[in-house]
């Protein structure tokens, strides 16, 4: 089941968002984070980054299982005036048992849904080149609008890996 998480659920639902990051970054996801990756700093990321935005320019969705969240995604309204068309997709995790069930699309599909109600004409995002998520996005329609080398650092290694950015124009 996918569902928003609205502010008054978040509490409840921290220990769960903590663990599906920790185990998304052990298992390699370039979301941000290197290893060693303690969960100290996974539940600071949930509790003092994303849950004060959430409901102030963040909607944050979750594909649950029974009560366990196990996947999750960002939409971030863009901020600038100019802007008001745009949105930013981040942090598409599914929990590394859960891959491959269709809960990265659902999420995507719920996002892409709810940024439509907003008005919202436009999303963009960015992942790790050649990431499977990266054939998930296109294959929900995104476009990839070009490629960065050495964006980023691999989450499990020394090595320094280039980013596609992509965008979706909703109908």
């Amino acid at each position: 089941m996918i569902r928003r998480l609205e502010r008054a659920a978040l509490p409840k639902a921290l220990e769960d968002l903590t663990g599906l990051l920790r185990d998304c970054v052990q298992a390699g996801a370039s979301v941000g984070f290197i290893l060693p990756f303690p969960v100290s700093e996974a539940r600071a990321y949930w509790a003092d980054r994303v849950f004060p935005s959430v409901g102030r320019g963040v909607e944050l969705f979750a594909a649950c299982d029974g009560a366990q969240v196990v996947g999750t995604v960002h939409l971030a309204m863009a901020a600038m005036p100019n802007q008001p068309h745009r949105a930013d997709v981040a942090k598409l995790l599914v929990h590394p048992e859960a891959r491959r069930q269709g809960l990265g699309r659902a999420l995507m599909q719920a996002l892409e849904a709810r940024a439509r109600e907003l008005g919202k004409t436009l999303l963009v995002l960015d992942t790790r080149s050649g990431d499977p998520s990266q054939a998930l996005y296109q294959g929900l329609g995104y476009e990839v609008a070009g490629e960065i080398p050495n964006y980023c650092r691999n989450p499990l290694e020394e090595v320094y890996e280039p980013t596609t950015y992509l965008y979706k124009v909703l109908a």
